[in-house]
């Protein structure tokens, strides 16, 4: 008899699984959301607050980056992003009577699900280990003033800044974010992860070099005029619900839709849209070609695809080949080395897939390919979004209407954020406009990433960890490498709307620091308040919440930094911290003179809509490389090996998740349901393996030298994957991700590509 899940884990022994679904956005998700909806917000909440989500005059949604088109449906959501916005508008309250009945061991215990349910917390809170008595640690009230105090007792007992770091979440504002890192650098420091360095840091690393800048180039219009998009791995109907509407026009307007992707997906084999009655009737099915390929084959397939592409004949955009981009020799001689045998090996496709798929590329006039996690989080993962963009330049596909490239950014703000600065590897260019801003001296040494930042942690080489929003211990890797190096600072700091388990994992001493969501008034000494974001295609536009805040102790998060700040720095810093809490507007008029692209801020903001960020390669086909053309880009062909008796595992979401939010124990699209600790095997493989469907199993990783790491508990499902290939959610499978397996030059997590073999207990 296998193990069964750890304490705290959120599943039912025996979760229920059903054959995969076909999508279904209509009238039972609508009811079912709605339901979850009123239960947390109440009847009247529900209406006024959903009805001002990605509205022009409301408030951006928490969840994801996909972006709005000028014109708004009534209800501009999508079923994760109400279950977002209820959460955060919530009636629940998580008050200082609630940590007193809940010690930190019995938070330890507790699923991120149950945490997440409890409500949004109104007090600052302070944790000090072994302070209690009765050894019960617990947190503890505490008021705005001690909590800073705190923070600046602890900075400054630190032997070097860089013994401190910020990290930042994808949900923080604009404003915030700029303040958080002009912080951090006055303290002096480039310690600045965030979330960015576990997703879409590959897709800046590759696009920095290829392009020169490290965002998309498409607008939601270029969608809509496509011929051709491929979508690979990447996941919409549960990851970008949205995007399937985009899609969906798309197809209305004879594009042709190729996904790649180690799993079917409902939502891309038949999407109902909720905002049409024939839509809900009848759905719009968005493949035209499904490669279901083997995780981590994409480099193979698209470096193959750019062979055929060239040996055509009369295929390529010479012109733009000429006048636009830099090292085709070298590429096209490294591509004319694919071959067949290597690339069905790498991607378990036949010939004939890959030559529908030729014969669609070779069709269009106009491709965008989008990609998500499903590229980005392999060793090799540069080196495949590089090979995207050649089969993009070989077309002259970049800088043309309907065409480019399209990371799919996950989280809202999280391309804002960078762009204000939080990066721990800064452009000179922005730290001499800020110093010569602010009258300060930036430091230049090269900070920490995530990764680093966890390794720092654990080896003693950092000792302050504070947290703007997220989940730390949630979304890294490695899970009890992680929690133990956490444990071994001195001070942890979060600035959360909700628990999660990051609170229950802490350092000697912690703080909660609550903080405005999205969806409530921000009201400061000039008045009412907002704040921007950046969304996934470069546009910045503003958002304002609407409701009451959760209780009369939160403080919105530019606040908080500039309190934070001011306890800190104290009279040394000539930074306007006060003026920035007081007035939004004069952040923006700062942020106006130091970043490229936001001149005119305030009034531009102020534009219902916003405004669209210059993107040379989009706009003029001039590229800021450091040859000042497109590079093409030649790499050695990889893909993972795997040994007899194992299988490659893929850790993703569920339907009822966003990152490492889980909104209920169901994955609607397929079919599993009363439980997540579940793993997704192909029926052949399981046969080979002795893996009888509902058996459980312990999921064991393997690494190089001999390095594991165990996960136990899973039921087997039997789920058509590819083959060799299986899946199981993310953040119960962080454990499996050894903490130095990572992308090549962008450092990423590797956690889609997990060498793993299954164990009774």
């Amino acid at each position: 008899m296998a193990s069964k899940p750890p304490v705290g884990d959120p599943v039912q022994d025996a979760p229920q699984v059903a054959p995969p679904k076909h999508a279904a956005a209509g009238l039972p998700a609508i009811g079912h959301t709605l339901k979850i909806a009123q239960q947390q917000m109440g009847l009247a909440r529900t209406a006024r607050t959903l009805l001002k989500v990605n509205q022009k005059d409301g408030f951006d949604c928490p969840g994801c980056a996909w972006p709005e088109g000028d014109k708004r449906h009534t209800a501009e959501f999508c079923e994760n992003g109400a279950k977002a916005v209820a959460e955060e508008a919530t009636l629940r309250r998580v008050t200082p009577e609630f940590f007193a009945a809940h010690p930190l061991t019995d938070l330890a215990t507790r699923s991120g699900y149950w945490l997440g349910q409890q409500g949004r917390i109104t007090e600052p809170m302070l944790l000090e280990r072994g302070a209690m008595p009765d050894g019960g640690d617990r947190y503890e009230a505490v008021s705005w003033e001690r909590a800073f105090a705190i923070i600046a007792e602890e900075l400054h007992a630190l032997a070097s800044p860089d013994e401190a770091l910020f990290y930042t979440s994808g949900r923080t504002s604009n404003e915030a974010a700029f303040l958080f890192q002009l912080f951090a650098r006055e303290f002096g420091t480039n310690n600045l992860p965030d979330c960015s360095n576990m997703c879409h840091e590959s897709s800046g690393s590759a696009l920095n070099e290829t392009i020169g800048i490290g965002k998309g180039s498409v607008s939601l219009e270029d969608l809509h005029q496509a011929d051709l998009i491929i979508v690979a791995g990447q996941n919409p109907g549960t990851n970008h619900p949205r995007m399937l509407s985009a899609l969906e026009k798309a197809k209305e307007a004879g594009a042709k839709i190729i996904s790649v992707n180690p799993l079917p997906e409902a939502g891309m084999e038949r999407f109902k849209n909720p905002q049409t009655p024939l839509g809900m009737l009848k759905g719009t099915p968005l493949n035209d070609l499904f490669l279901q390929i083997r995780i981590g084959g994409d480099q193979a397939l698209f470096r193959l695809l750019n062979k055929l592409v060239i040996e055509a004949g009369g295929a390529t955009d010479e012109e733009f080949i000429r006048e636009h981009t830099h090292g085709y020799e070298e590429f096209a001689a490294t591509a004319k080395e694919a071959n067949w045998d290597e690339t069905l090996t790498a991607t378990g496709l036949t010939r004939p897939e890959i030559e529908r798929a030729l014969a669609m590329i070779l069709a269009s006039k106009r491709t965008i390919v989008c990609w998500a996690m499903g590229l980005t989080q392999h060793k090799h993962a540069v080196a495949t979004i590089r090979e995207v963009v050649n089969l993009l330049l070989l077309r002259g596909d970049i800088g043309r209407p309907g065409a480019g490239v399209c990371p799919v950014r996950g989280h809202s703000n999280v391309q804002g954020d960078r762009t204000m600065g939080i990066f721990e590897r800064p452009a000179p260019a922005f730290l001499d406009a800020l110093d010569k801003e602010f009258g300060i001296t930036s430091p230049r040494e090269h900070g920490f990433d995530v990764v680093r930042s966890i390794q720092a942690l654990r080896d003693g080489r950092a000792k302050v960890l504070f947290a703007m929003g997220g989940n730390f211990v949630g979304a890294t890797p490695d899970t009890e490498v992680t929690e133990a190096a956490i444990r071994r600072a001195s001070l942890t700091v979060h600035v959360s709307t909700k628990l999660n388990r990051s609170h229950a994992v802490t350092g000697r001493r912690a703080l909660i620091l609550p903080t405005l969501g999205r969806t409530d008034k921000d009201v400061q000494a000039s008045g009412k308040q907002f704040v921007t974001v950046e969304d996934s295609m470069g546009m910045v536009h503003s958002s304002r919440g609407n409701l009451a805040p959760a209780g009369p102790h939160l403080l919105s998060e530019p606040a908080i930094v500039a309190r934070m700040a001011r306890a800190v720095l104290g009279d040394t810093s000539r930074t306007p911290w006060e003026e920035f809490e007081r007035d939004y507007g004069t952040i923006r008029d700062r942020i106006s003179r130091v970043v490229p692209g936001f001149e005119d801020f305030n009034a531009r903001a102020a534009h219902p809509g916003g405004f669209r960020l210059p993107h040379a390669p989009r706009d003029e086909r001039r590229f800021p490389t450091k040859t000042g053309k497109a590079n093409f880009t030649a790499a050695p062909v990889e893909y993972p090996k795997v040994p007899a008796g194992r299988l490659l595992l893929q850790t993703l979401r569920s339907h009822d998740q966003y990152n490492t939010t889980i909104y209920g124990l169901d994955d609607r699209y397929r079919g599993i349901t009363g439980g997540r600790r579940v793993v997704m095997v192909n029926p052949e493989d399981a046969a080979e393996l002795g893996l009888a469907d509902g058996s459980y199993t312990d999921l064991v990783s393997e690494w190089k030298d001999g390095v594991e790491r165990r996960a136990p508990g899973f039921r087997v499902v039997h789920y058509p994957t590819a083959r060799g290939c299986a899946a199981a959610y993310y953040p119960e499978t962080n454990v499996l991700v050894p903490l130095d397996s990572t992308a090549d030059t962008s450092n990423t997590p590797a956690s889609k590509s997990v060498v793993i073999r299954f164990e009774p207990a």
